[in-house]
């Protein structure tokens, strides 16, 4: 008697802790978002040709340097920039932009320029918590000069660390999703 209670415990168990999924289970690992492609459009403040730099590296970490098309600028221009990322290996080509704005709050761009005479601000939505994330920004340029514009986009910085919401990268953690350098020359 007491064997058959004993397996009618374990069998309800079974049944209970088998039958008890969480599909929604907040420990699980998201997956990240796989960026291919970064392309952002440079917009002349008041009208203008616009000029557009792009990185791809479509077998990712695999043996092929990222192609990378580099942007000549006009001194003393104010440029309003809007970012795009995609994921090519996908067909229909995946658009990592719309994920990125629904996912805001875990997300945030930063610019920083070597060598060029310019500087970037925030421009566009801000998260809920009223933090930048940096899809739209404007690059202002001054006289004449080259070198580069390195965007980086941070999964998950700490976005009320300081300086971090001014775009200073240096207290922001996180993970980097994508870093890119766009050689940039100013005429």
């Amino acid at each position: 008697m007491k064997s058959i209670k004993l397996l009618a415990i374990l069998f309800i168990s079974a049944i209970t802790f088998t039958s008890c999924s969480d599909d929604d289970n907040p420990m699980e690992e998201l997956e990240e978002e796989v960026i291919t492609t970064m392309k952002i459009t440079l917009t002349p403040d008041g009208g203008g040709t616009a000029v557009t730099i792009e990185s791809k590296d479509l077998d990712g970490d695999g043996p092929n340097a990222p192609v990378i098309t580099p942007g000549t600028l006009t001194a003393n221009t104010t440029y309003n920039a809007s970012i795009t990322l995609s994921n090519e290996t996908e067909s229909p080509a995946e658009d990592i932009t719309a994920e990125i704005r629904q996912e805001d709050e875990d997300h945030q761009f930063f610019y920083q320029t070597t060598g060029i005479n310019a500087t970037t601000a925030y421009a566009g939505s801000n998260d809920a918590d009223g933090n930048p994330v940096g899809l739209s920004f404007t690059l202002t340029t001054t006289d004449a000069s080259t070198g580069s514009l390195i965007v980086t986009l941070r999964h998950e910085p700490n976005k009320s660390a300081t300086g971090v919401k001014e775009g200073s990268i240096t207290n922001a953690g996180g993970e980097t999703d994508i870093a890119v350098t766009f050689p940039i020359t100013i005429q």
